[in-house]
């Protein structure tokens, strides 16, 4: 078992980010002691913390993410993962044309200018 203050250094979660996850269900400790509130976290939490990591890395909302924690199979993990680098695609497709956008003004400006 692992205390909160060791757990946020292994996971490089927040105190507060684990409590909020807790709060809203996400990953929850493995035991609270009755008798000092202290948070305890294990191996699978570990794990799932790390997935979390991930996931949050990749963009997912907090509703996406608990969308793969209750399918506990993670069948539905690669099909969401496909959603967002396809997301992610058409963002930076989007960023490319207002880079094009700008210098096109920029050029066009120049021409009345010149």
């Amino acid at each position: 078992m692992y205390k909160i203050s060791e757990f946020t250094e292994m996971t490089g979660l927040s105190k507060e980010t684990l409590r909020y996850y807790a709060e809203v269900k996400l990953l929850e400790p493995a035991l609270i002691d009755p008798n000092n509130n202290y948070r305890y976290y294990d191996d699978g939490s570990y794990f799932l913390a790390i997935l979390l990591v991930k996931l949050r890395g990749f963009g997912f909302t907090v509703q996406e993410m608990l969308s793969v924690m209750e399918d506990e199979s993670f069948a539905h993990l690669e099909d969401l993962l496909i959603q967002n680098r396809e997301k992610i695609k058409m963002q930076i497709e989007n960023l490319r044309q207002r880079i094009e956008e700008i210098d096109e003004f920029l050029v066009s400006g120049k021409e009345e200018n010149g």
